[in-house]
């Protein structure tokens, strides 16, 4: 496959810093996060390898101050380096999972976590010798996270979870979760409170693993919580305030995430212009053809104004600004072209577009998981709305 020339004109959106921050990542995933992506995405294979490799990059410590063992980047930096990623490896559902233990583990405990927690999880979070994930959607409350129906009780010095949680990246593979359960329903969003359960805690069951069209890498299963007694010293935040912690952690994991699908809308659009180039019907290249030109273009503007969608909330954040309007924004347009430029590039690629060996049809299945994923686009547009005070 081609690759892009040493050389590149200066990126209005990156200094130097996060320059050298993209291209040491893109460096890293082509040579340390090539794997057969076709076998693994058959096979639904989590690459434990591959996530050691990231943590010893310093991946998983990159929000993580250094007293804890990471790297104190912020945001902006953060983007830069997580586009990288995502345009060298082909591998995105382990991504995803290391956005799933960054934004939903690391940075709620880092934020708002009491000392003792941060420095008993936060080492092992970024050393990569704890994997976590998120138990926050329900059956019936999927982006409605406050009209979660697992309860927690006070008894004493624990709280005692019952109930259950599906779509929980990681939860086959994860050490640590971050759970939130309400400790009365009828508070609504202010019963919800956020905890850290281990693993090992009993009454933490994981259940059956789900079967994904996309993202196949990133293992996914349900968990339930049965008489699950968490120690009171394992709440996160105060009690009524987990839905504050799990909307902090949002803002993070929407541009982090998005971060990704640029890099991959970039190294897929360098891959469609080549094709165009190189492959020949009725006695010329097929970029040559209007119909086919026409896509490349429309794959390259949304490239280029999703950008700076994703780049904006690491301003805002860098600035100790809000973003969630802007985030909303940003998850919205940026996922939509997301799938869209899929589907031109499957397009332009023809039949071997549609044939697994040539990789391009597994980016559609990938690409379609970005609209629903850290809250649906219904819900983005609910938020967008809210910014404009309606």
């Amino acid at each position: 496959m081609p690759t892009e020339p040493t050389s590149r004109p200066p990126d209005p959106w990156m200094n130097d810093e996060h320059t050298k921050l993209y291209e040491a990542a893109l460096a890293f995933a082509r040579e340390a996060l090539a794997s057969d992506m076709i076998t693994n995405d058959r096979d639904h294979v989590f690459d434990r390898e591959a996530w050691r490799r990231c943590a010893d990059f310093g991946v998983l410590g990159m929000p993580v101050p250094a007293e804890y063992g990471g790297m104190g980047l912020g945001l902006s930096a953060l983007l830069a380096v997580m586009e990288g990623l995502g345009e060298g490896t082909r591998d995105q559902g382990l991504l995803f999972s290391l956005n799933a233990h960054l934004w939903t583990n690391s940075i709620p405990i880092l934020l708002h976590g009491t000392a003792d927690q941060r420095t008993r999880y936060l080492p092992g979070l970024t050393d990569g010798s704890l994997i976590g994930a998120n138990a926050a959607s329900e059956p019936n409350a999927g982006s409605d996270i406050a009209s979660m129906r697992t309860r927690a009780r006070r008894d004493g010095d624990v709280y005692v979870l019952d109930g259950a949680k599906t779509f929980v990246s990681n939860a086959p593979v994860a050490d640590l979760f971050v759970a939130y359960a309400t400790v009365n329903p009828a508070l609504g969003a202010m019963g919800i409170t956020g905890f850290i359960v281990e693993r090992e805690t009993p009454g933490l069951t994981i259940t059956r693993p789900l079967d994904k069209m996309g993202l196949r890498t990133s293992p996914m299963a349900e968990v339930v919580f049965e008489n699950c007694r968490v120690p009171v010293t394992n709440r996160l935040g105060r009690e009524g305030r987990g839905l504050g912690v799990f909307e902090s952690s949002m803002e993070w994991e929407r541009g982090c995430i998005l971060a990704n699908c640029i890099g991959v809308m970039r190294r897929q659009l360098r891959d469609c212009v080549h094709h165009a180039r190189t492959r020949k019907q009725f006695g010329q290249a097929i970029g040559k053809f209007q119909s086919v030109a026409n896509k490349l273009v429309d794959m390259k503007v949304r490239l280029d104004t999703c950008r700076p969608l994703v780049y904006r909330i690491g301003a805002l954040k860098d600035a100790g600004r809000d973003a969630t309007t802007e985030a909303a924004v940003a998850k919205l347009y940026v996922s939509e072209c997301y799938v869209k430029s899929c589907l031109d590039a499957v397009q332009i690629f023809g039949g071997y577009g549609y044939m697994t060996e040539q990789q391009v049809e597994r980016d559609l299945r990938d690409s379609i998981g970005s609209t629903i994923y850290s809250g649906t686009n219904e819900i983005q547009r609910t938020l967008i709305a809210k910014g404009l005070g309606l």
